[in-house]
Parts: C-alpha cells; sequence; structure tokens
C-alpha cells in the first residue's frame, strides 16, 4: 500500500519502495521528462500504414516542435500483436518499421518509440529508437522486461512500460524494481486506462500520483484510455481525449500520449480514437498551458 503522497514537491513517500523516493526527471535525447520538465508528448499514427503516412505525420510534428519549442517524440507500430480481428491489418513487420523509424529520425530528428512484443525485439529496436514501449497486455512479462532493461543500458536510451487495464497502479512497482534490478534508471510509466466491467475503460486518476511515487516520470495514454474494447472491433470516443489529457496534466502526469493521423476514420488501425492532425496543435496548447499552471500553482 503506498503511503502519503506529496505531488510537485520533489520527493513521495512510497512504503513498498521503503521510504522517500525522489521524483526523477529522465533524459530522452535533448529532451527532459519529469518533476518541473515541460510537458514530453508521445505522438503517432495507431499503426505505420505506408511510408507516405509515416513521413506526413513525422514533418508536421517536426515543424510543429520547431515552431513551438515543444518535446516531442514519434511513436509508431510495426506489429499490432492484439488486433481484435485475426483479419486486421497489423502493421509492416519489424524489419520494414525499423527503417522507416530510422528513416523519421535521420529526415527530422524526432526521438522515436514502438512497442516490442518479445524479447528478442529489443536489441534490434534500442538501436532505432530512444524509448522502448512495453504494451499494457505485456506489463507482466519478465522476460520481456528485463531484455527491454538490457537493451536500454546498453543504449544509454528509456523503457516505457504501460500499466495494464488489469493491474492496480501499486503494482506497476514490480515492473519498475524489474527494470532497476538490470541497473535501468531511465523508466516511464504509463497510465491507460482500467478495465470496467465489459467494452468499457475508466480512468481511476490516482494512477498518477501512485505510479509516481515510485520515482518515475509519469505519461498519460489519452487515445487508448478512450477506446471501447469488445465486439466485433474495438470503438472509442476520440472527443473525450482532450478532457482526459487536461484531468490527467492536473492530477500531476509529466507527459502525454496521444495517436494522431491525417484522416482517423480511413485508418487501418485505432481511428476512432485519434485525433485529426489538424485538431493537434490546438489541443497540444491547452495542455501547455495547463503544465504552466499546474508548475505556477505548485512548485
Amino acid at each position: 500500500m503506498v503511503g502519503t503522497l506529496s505531488l510537485w514537491k520533489g520527493r513521495h513517500y512510497s512504503a513498498d519502495e521503503g521510504g522517500w523516493v525522489a521524483e526523477s526527471s529522465v533524459a530522452i535525447d535533448k529532451y527532459r521528462v519529469g518533476d518541473g520538465q515541460p510537458l514530453l508528448f508521445i505522438l503517432g499514427p495507431c499503426v505505420m500504414e505506408s511510408e507516405d503516412l509515416v513521413l506526413q505525420v513525422a514533418d508536421f510534428l517536426a515543424e510543429l516542435r520547431d515552431r513551438q519549442n515543444l518535446q516531442i517524440v514519434f511513436k509508431s507500430s510495426f506489429d499490432k500483436a492484439n488486433r481484435t480481428s485475426v483479419d486486421s491489418y497489423r502493421g509492416p513487420g519489424m524489419e520494414e518499421g525499423l527503417r522507416m523509424l530510422e528513416l523519421v529520425r535521420t529526415k527530422t530528428g524526432l526521438p522515436t518509440t514502438t512497442d516490442i512484443h518479445e524479447a528478442s525485439q529489443a536489441v534490434p529496436c534500442a538501436e532505432v529508437c530512444s524509448i522502448l514501449q512495453i504494451p499494457a497486455f505485456l506489463a507482466r512479462q519478465t522476460d520481456l522486461i528485463v531484455a527491454a532493461a538490457d537493451a536500454a543500458v546498453a543504449r544509454n536510451i528509456c523503457v516505457n512500460v504501460k500499466k495494464p487495464q488489469f493491474v492496480a497502479p501499486e503494482d506497476t512497482v514490480h515492473a519498475v524494481r524489474k527494470c532497476r534490478t538490470q541497473g535501468l534508471d531511465s523508466i516511464l510509466l504509463t497510465e491507460r486506462g482500467t478495465t470496467f466491467g465489459y467494452g468499457r475503460l475508466v480512468n481511476d486518476f490516482r494512477c498518477v500520483p501512485i505510479m509516481k511515487s515510485f520515482g518515475v516520470p509519469v505519461v498519460y495514454d489519452a487515445t487508448h484510455s478512450v477506446q471501447l474494447p469488445g465486439g466485433p472491433t474495438t470503438g472509442g470516443q476520440r472527443q473525450m481525449v482532450a478532457p482526459l489529457a487536461r484531468a490527467a496534466i492536473a492530477a500531476g502526469c509529466d507527459s502525454i500520449f496521444m495517436e494522431t493521423h491525417p484522416d482517423p476514420d480511413k485508418a487501418l488501425s485505432d481511428g476512432p480514437n485519434m485525433i485529426p492532425l489538424h485538431q493537434l496543435e490546438s489541443i497540444l496548447s491547452q495542455l501547455i498551458r495547463l503544465r504552466d499552471t499546474m508548475l505556477s500553482l505548485c512548485p
């Protein structure tokens, strides 16, 4: 059970970690994310549909980064291994996907991240990505987390573990400990909603300060939190992305994960949850202003 929590004050008390834990900030390339730092945005299309789409979104994000002086990491998946239907598009595969991510990094300078699903994917993905992302359904897989942590230590990069929908926030400390046992300090935890009966996710924003109490920055996944899982296909409520992201920032999160697409209704994966690319800047501006307000109120 987590003890008394104190947001924004530089350290938290965590009974699970044995006392006071310093809040951390993590370096991701030239960015820093964590206590007192600007928001980190993890953005991009859900799945790599084509090289043209990947570069279109990456170019847009790079221009936005430069114009607004934002911290942006490009995210897209080379394999959506947990699609509802066996016939659904999964992605181009690791080899082609890593080629596209390397192209994004070279062409735009954006750091990149992608999901890994097997321990064998950790090393090749670490050679291209600045963050290795552990999907929520796999966040209890010790071999996967250990492999990701080892690869991240070797390349001086970060691991982002997404909290499973079926796991209490207190229990994500075990994933943090698995990473730290391998010598990794650059760890992020992501809140992405909690299963509430069938076909519904809800957000308990206590998750944010609880997970921050382990001394790691916390990401809020605004896209997957609005999923409506179940049925022949997974639906979603993209109109809820911005309100929930604002709530997460008010609760103290350090980063926002948000998927975006030029035409979400034609996307090959998670279209109902993704923000249209042309709406993205307005939403990010709101979130930045709220983060600045929170930092000024709770230095």
